[in-house]
């Protein structure tokens, strides 16, 4: 087991909204304040999501541009991934928009869901030619895909990726479990995950909801890494009567992790054993 870990923290997401959370980062500033207050805990990469002036999810690359500017003139060696989710957006047009970005702006990796799922109240419609299409387009720009895997299926997809010559090593894969559709956050679904993965492939697991510290601490004890952040879970414990911050998250999980003998990994490290 590698002392060292992975840690991306996932501050806004697209569907946490100022009424579920005061605490969750909307603008720019805020989200890029949240980012360089977690790095002082040794957070690897950043997960981001761009919103409008009204709180709406937002595709829009100068938004992310805006977003990525601030993070990188007070964190600029953190690890910068963007989201192509297809939650809200299905057009190839517009989740690629933001891979367009080029020079201090240009994202090291970008999110790639590798099927279509149902969450609880709306789907994520992932169809295999937009997900080709993007995995073709961060090749080409030297973008490294973020696999985002809810399920065994879609590692499946990723094997089939990489036999199809769109996926470069090493693959850089994140478990969300806990979805009301997908894998959970037990021992037997992530084993059955991990067991799956090519090998080689850097690994790290994320939870929704009440599954977030299960899986993350899952994650840390199995020797993977951790996604953690008010994206995808606003409170501090089960019964859900304690709001949190993206800080308190971090902090907590980096405790656990220290108690395990494990610490994140330096973003200069993360680019080491990510260069290809």
């Amino acid at each position: 087991m590698l002392e060292t870990f992975p840690l991306s923290l996932c501050p806004t997401g697209m569907v946490p909204t100022r009424a579920d959370s005061p605490y969750v980062p909307i603008s720019p500033t805020e989200i890029a304040d949240q980012v360089a207050e977690c790095a002082e805990f040794g957070v690897t990469s950043v997960h981001l999501h761009a919103r409008s002036d009204t709180g709406e999810p937002a595709w829009q690359q100068d938004i992310f541009a805006d977003i990525i500017s601030r993070i990188r003139q007070v964190t600029p060696d953190l690890v910068i991934c963007v989201t192509t989710s297809g939650r809200r957006e299905s057009s190839l047009e517009k989740r690629s928009d933001v891979l367009s970005l080029d020079g201090n702006l240009k994202p090291d990796m970008a999110s790639l869901t590798l099927s279509s799922m149902n969450f609880a109240t709306s789907a994520s419609v992932n169809d295999p030619e937009t997900v080709q299409a993007l995995a073709r387009t961060m090749l080409k720009k030297g973008i490294i895909p973020e696999l985002e895997i809810f399920d065994t299926g879609m590692v499946n997809y990723l094997n089939y990726l990489r036999h199809k010559g769109l996926l470069a090593e090493p693959l850089v894969v994140n478990f969300i479990l806990g979805g009301i559709a997908t894998a959970q956050a037990t021992l037997l679904d992530l084993g059955s995950l991990v067991e799956r993965l090519p090998d080689g492939a850097i690994w790290s697991v994320g939870g929704i909801g009440r599954a977030q510290l299960p899986a993350t601490t899952m994650a840390l004890a199995a020797g993977g890494g951790v996604r953690i952040g008010l994206e995808d879970n606003l409170h501090l414990d089960s019964s859900r009567s304690r709001l949190a911050t993206n800080k308190d998250l971090v902090a907590r999980i980096v405790e656990i992790a220290n108690q395990l003998g494990r610490s994140p990994m330096k973003p200069d490290q993360f680019r080491a054993v990510l260069a290809r």
